[in-house]
């Protein structure tokens, strides 16, 4: 198993709490973590900076196709951030605890 971080962002904390418990639910995900950031980005041609909630979703790469779906779906952003980072490294024991909360049925495995 190729496990990665998914990385997307919320404008508040009622909704990055609504996409984390249901990702975790629908077992796209073994665990999100959730954290206050601050965001400078350009929009419209206009530079802005806005607090944001960061989700950290640590998954399988072979669920990326439906956690990015399910981003699409459920977030109230026009353009989500969406990015995929490999976990290169991780102990046996935590690689384990992940494969086993995950459900793969969603892809077809």
């Amino acid at each position: 198993m190729d496990f990665c971080i998914i990385l997307t962002t919320c404008p508040n904390q009622k909704e990055a709490e609504e996409l984390a418990g249901k990702l975790v639910e629908k077992k796209l995900a073994a665990c999100v973590q959730l954290s206050e950031i601050s965001s400078f980005y350009r929009w419209d041609g206009l530079i802005h900076h806005e607090p944001e909630i960061r989700l950290l979703i640590k998954t399988d790469k072979v669920l990326y196709d439906a956690v990015e779906r399910f981003i699409l779906e459920n977030h109230s952003y026009e353009i989500p951030q969406i990015v995929q980072i490999p976990i290169e490294g991780a102990s046996y024991e935590y690689r384990h605890w992940m494969s086993n909360q995950m459900s793969y049925s969603s892809v077809g495995l």
